[in-house]
């Protein structure tokens, strides 16, 4: 790899450190929600029957599954998701977004893009994603 292509990776990586920074700011501080708690409520809405088996939901996040299950645990004692057995195999557990787990996440969705929008012209993003 080049010495710019290096350079420029590390500025991706670093843009990227400061943005999630700043969202995590907002959405603990206005919503109570972690990073990776807000972006598991926006995967669960996203899915057509508001579920996925936590294999799954691992996945879309990048997160190992013990993390995933702790994190989920922390979802559920708010209420935000339940988690469930599936019915073909029993050892599958999926992960369900409840409906106040719909709320919180459309109630938090408004204050995470006002702080996207505004992390990514604070910290130059809006010219990495062109």
């Amino acid at each position: 790899m080049s010495n710019k292509k290096s350079k420029a990776w590390l500025v991706l990586i670093q843009t990227v450190a400061s943005i999630e920074a700043e969202l995590s700011k907002v959405l603990q501080a206005r919503h109570g929600l972690g990073l990776s708690e807000y972006r598991a409520l926006e995967i669960l809405a996203q899915t057509e029957s508001a579920e996925l088996r936590m294999q799954e939901l691992a996945a879309h996040l990048g997160l190992n599954q013990s993390s995933v299950s702790r994190m989920v645990e922390r979802l559920e004692r708010g209420g935000y998701t339940v988690r469930d057995v599936c019915p073909d195999d029993k050892r599958g557990v999926y992960a369900v977004l409840t409906s106040e787990g719909r709320a919180r996440f459309e109630l938090a969705r408004p204050d995470y893009e006002e702080a996207l929008d505004a992390a990514l012209k604070q910290y130059g993003g809006e010219q990495l994603l062109g």
